[in-house]
């Protein structure tokens, strides 16, 4: 690729973004200081990663041709703080996990990771200085601005763990130790962007510019998440899975608003394409012989308005999105196929939940509201003493003082 001038390398970073805070820093590194924009953006590593993970590869891909540093956080101690989703014996399986899938994501759309560096959060976040960082912060942050931080990251319960308000204070802190220009994540860390612009300074820090992407919908309609397997397909689902998950996502005829499959072809599948095809980007409906050409489409308008119109139909969008799908998972599930060490980390971060234990058939016994059932229970054996249930009522003792006591018999006269 050509070398780009300081304006396209600053309108890359721009594309498709959904706001921008700060982008005078942008203007200040890439023109005035002349040098690369380093940038950074983390995910916690807790629940599998899934499809709504294409959306942050391709604006890092866009940093990356922009002749940007990347940085990608794999936050391990913030995956074991959000409400203890992932155990903290299991986060380093699981960011190491995260480390081969983003990796196999960014090289099936073609990128090169020569300039990416990925940090472990917990390599640097349990030093004495990140340590006194994080009180020194807390002595200025209130309790409701932090819960406000992350209302929308923090997953919410009833009675919210400490840890949670802790969380908000850690991302704003990484900026500084990771030292970076700008953070680069979804429009629903906002309130923590904002948090970190307005008390780093505090801390005698600069503020940096924050990049937000828009929210994809899931397939149930709502944010994707990986806590909802109804919500998101895996990036090792089969194809039988992914097929199945697909037919049934939400996609109401000739409405396009909360439509995650819609959604997903204008932030990922044209995108991706046209990464891929030096800008230009298509999707591709196939239709059944003898109805008509395939639907190719350059643009989203082009398709909403089809959809509006049901020229394009749920079952139509949602064949096209299954093929062109399959087709983007088949090379990152190839790479895991062929590495060992790969699978034997999927094992060791995603263990199966114990079999439930088998519960004990109880002995039904006849009880003793049966004909004969005295008889049954108190038999007694020729020769010996009686036995069973009730023999202590019926049975003579070994001696006739013992006997006549037992059933009353005996006593003085007069």
């Amino acid at each position: 690729m050509a070398e780009l001038s300081a304006q396209e390398k600053i309108a890359l970073i721009n594309q498709n973004l959904q706001e921008v805070l700060k982008p005078e820093i942008l203007e200040d590194v890439i023109v005035k200081q002349n040098r690369p924009l380093i940038v950074y953006w983390g995910t916690a590593t807790t629940g599998r990663p899934h499809c709504g993970y294409f959306v942050p590869m391709l604006k890092l891909a866009h940093f990356l041709h922009a002749g940007c540093t990347v940085k990608i956080l794999l936050a391990d101690i913030h995956g074991f703080l959000d409400n203890l989703k992932a155990p903290i014996e299991l986060v380093n399986y699981r960011a190491e996990y995260y480390r081969h899938v983003i990796t196999s994501l960014l090289k099936s759309i073609g990128v090169s990771t020569d300039s990416l560096h990925f940090v472990l959060g917990s390599d640097y976040q349990l030093s004495p200085k990140y340590t006194m960082d994080l009180f020194r912060l807390s002595s200025v942050v209130t309790e409701h601005d932090a819960k406000k931080a992350g209302a929308e990251v923090i997953k919410q319960v009833a009675s919210p763990l400490l840890s949670g308000l802790i969380y908000p204070l850690m991302q704003s802190l990484d900026e500084e130790h990771l030292g970076v220009d700008a953070q680069f994540g979804g429009v629903d860390q906002r309130k923590i962007f904002a948090l970190a612009a307005e008390q780093l300074p505090k801390l005698g820090y600069k503020e940096r510019a924050h990049l937000m992407n828009p929210m994809v919908p899931g397939l149930a309609g709502g944010k994707m998440s990986a806590s909802d397997p109804d919500s998101k397909i895996d990036i090792l689902d089969t194809p039988e899975i992914v097929k199945k998950k697909l037919r049934k996502a939400f996609a109401v005829p000739k409405e396009v608003e909360g439509n995650g499959i819609i959604s997903f072809v204008e932030f990922v599948l044209l995108p991706i394409s046209a990464l891929k095809n030096s800008g230009r980007g298509n999707f591709v409906v196939e239709r059944r012989e003898g109805e008509g050409e395939p639907l190719v489409y350059t643009d989203i308008e082009t398709l909403k308005d089809d959809y509006k119109a049901d020229k394009l139909t749920p079952q139509l969008l949602k064949s096209g999105v299954t093929s062109a799908l399959l087709n983007l998972l088949a090379p990152i599930q190839e790479d895991f196929q062929s590495s060992e060490a790969w699978q034997e980390v999927e094992k060791k971060a995603y263990p199966p939940p114990p079999a439930p234990e088998k519960k004990k058939k109880k002995q039904k016994g006849l009880g003793t509201k049966y004909p004969g059932a005295m008889r049954s229970n108190t038999e007694a054996k020729l020769g010996g003493p009686m036995e069973g249930k009730g023999r202590e009522e019926i049975a003579p003792g070994k001696d006739v003082e013992a006997a006549m006591e037992t059933l009353h018999v005996g006593g003085t006269t007069s």
